[in-house]
């Protein structure tokens, strides 16, 4: 009888066993049912986010061509008079001519040194005032008034008192850029600063930390994406009063070029700096934007 149930003990072994190999290889041959619905899941969306990237540098671009279409179109069907609005073909040939013929560089020199200049020492003078301004609510209250008057004073009514104390120099217009961007970034900085999270704050204290590690952990990090919004303000006006600056009394310069060419009658040369300016701005505003990434890093990409 042992006998017996022993070799039916090994028959059905056998029997399950082939049973299992069997399905193992129906699995092995039959394709995987996940795989399909997962290239299907995973396919469009990275199509569809490729293209949205192309769109959305297209769209960008393309406010910009249709102005340039019509401002080219315009001058030629004589809607507008082109000896005051030459077609944008004009004022690219002039652009050229004035970089072949190196005035083009020399002036952008001149207005860039100037406008870096004074972007420069208004970062140093009004980020540190706008920190303790900001955290120092007493010293805040006793300047708060002075700072209204001068804040609410346009730099270019004042433009005359720098040309009359500092003279028709470059301490004049460096000066009257420093003053005009001093502003935004002081401004936005204490407000940065006033809208820390109070709790980060409490936090950090809680465990400890002296003031100077607190504003390097806490209150920078925080106030970052605000202090850089005034910073890029300040950017486009280190530029914006540097050409009205330039105006008077200066003898090189991107305002002084602009200013130069209109009184010559030179009009697609005054567009040529009015482009040039345009460019400089729009480059500047791109690199701030990428030194705000920088610093940024905390921040989750919206």
């Amino acid at each position: 009888m042992a006998d017996v149930t022993l070799a039916k003990n090994s028959t059905t072994l056998e029997k399950e066993r082939s049973v299992a190999e069997a399905t193992r290889a129906e699995v092995a041959g039959t394709p995987d049912p996940v795989a399909p619905a997962l290239a299907a899941v995973s396919g469009p969306p990275l199509a569809l986010v490729a293209g949205l990237t192309v769109w959305r540098g297209v769209r960008s671009l393309l406010a910009i061509a249709i102005f340039l279409a019509v401002w080219e179109t315009l001058p030629r069907t004589g809607v507008v008079d082109r000896v005051f609005l030459p077609p944008f073909s004009e004022v690219l040939t002039a652009l050229k001519d004035l970089a072949v013929s190196g005035q083009l560089w020399e002036n952008t020199q001149a207005s860039l040194v100037r406008s870096l200049a004074g972007f420069g020492i208004s970062l140093a003078l009004a980020i540190p005032l706008g920190l303790v301004l900001g955290w120092y609510k007493p010293v805040a209250e006793f300047l708060n008034p002075l700072l209204e008057v001068f804040r609410n004073t346009a730099a270019l009514a004042l433009l005359p008192v720098f040309v009359l104390i500092l003279g028709l120099g470059e301490t004049s217009k460096i000066s009257i850029v420093v003053y005009a961007c001093a502003w935004p970034i002081l401004l936005n900085t204490i407000a940065g600063v006033k809208g820390v999270d109070p709790l980060l704050i409490k936090s950090a204290r809680s465990l400890g930390l002296p003031a100077h590690r607190l504003f390097q952990k806490v209150i920078l990090p925080a106030a970052v994406p605000t202090i850089f919004t005034g910073i890029r303000l300040a950017g486009a006006y280190s530029i914006l009063i540097l050409v009205a600056a330039e105006m008077v009394g200066a003898k090189a310069g991107l305002g002084f070029l602009i200013n130069d060419s209109q009184f010559n009658f030179r009009i697609p040369d005054m567009y040529a700096g009015i482009v040039a300016i345009s460019v400089i701005g729009l480059a500047f505003n791109a690199l701030l934007l990428r030194l705000e990434r920088r610093f940024s890093t905390w921040r989750t990409t919206q």
